[in-house]
């Protein structure tokens, strides 16, 4: 993989180093924040219309934690809204064309 040398706003990211990238939800369940699946809020939708969750903000996570280390080592984007983030994706996606 050549020249896989991502600009984000957390600084420039070697893509060809990550062994995950994955996007998420971070939700407030009554005091309790937690990263959850973006396919776990669509099923949840109901209870975050009914206010019992509440999404604090979505992310994306460039992790670079070689498999069986303990040390996590991670870069997370935070966007306010799902829109942005899939745009991000759209971006991220393109290295990898």
């Amino acid at each position: 993989m050549n020249n896989l040398i991502y600009k984000s706003k957390e600084g420039s990211l070697d893509l060809s180093k990550i062994t995950r990238l994955y996007p998420a939800v971070v939700v407030d369940l009554q005091g309790e924040v937690a990263e959850m699946s973006l396919e776990w809020m669509d099923m949840t939708e109901e209870a975050i219309l009914s206010g019992k969750v509440k999404v604090v903000h979505y992310v994306l996570v460039f992790d670079f934690t070689p498999l069986n280390e303990d040390v996590k080592e991670r870069t997370t984007l935070v966007f306010e809204t799902k829109e942005e983030l899939m745009n991000e994706i759209q971006v991220v996606a393109k290295f990898f064309d």
